[in-house]
């Protein structure tokens, strides 16, 4: 089955989301290796250069580096993995105060319900 795309960011940007969630997550493990350019593209239906460029990007990041010919594999850098999962926490906070604040939500009412949460 292939993998669902949205129309307002690009396909490469979205596919190099995803894979960071599953590093950050510890889907794929710190020094693991992730699949191939050929077995994502496969399993998301796209392109084999969209893969890659959404791997630069993670490389780039420090995220996941190559290995030659072994492949990809997911930095084993504990510094870099905290670093981004900081960087995706902040950014996912800064959408959900906007969102709330879309929404006529203080700070305060926000910081009630989170304590009230159940989670």
């Amino acid at each position: 089955m292939s993998w669902k795309f949205l129309a307002d960011s690009p396909v490469y940007i979205q596919i190099a989301d995803r894979i960071r969630s599953s590093v950050l997550s510890g889907e794929y493990a710190p020094g693991g290796q992730i699949p191939t350019v050929r077995q994502l593209a496969t399993i998301a239906a796209v392109n084999p250069n969209t893969v890659q460029h959404a791997f630069s990007e993670l490389e780039d990041q420090g995220l996941i580096v190559s290995k030659g010919t072994m492949g990809r594999f997911v930095t084993d850098d504990e510094a870099v993995i905290q670093s981004c999962r900081k960087k995706h926490a902040e950014k996912l906070v800064k959408q959900f105060l906007v969102n709330a604040n879309r929404m006529s939500i203080s700070k305060e009412e926000l910081i009630s319900m989170i304590k009230e949460a159940d989670i």
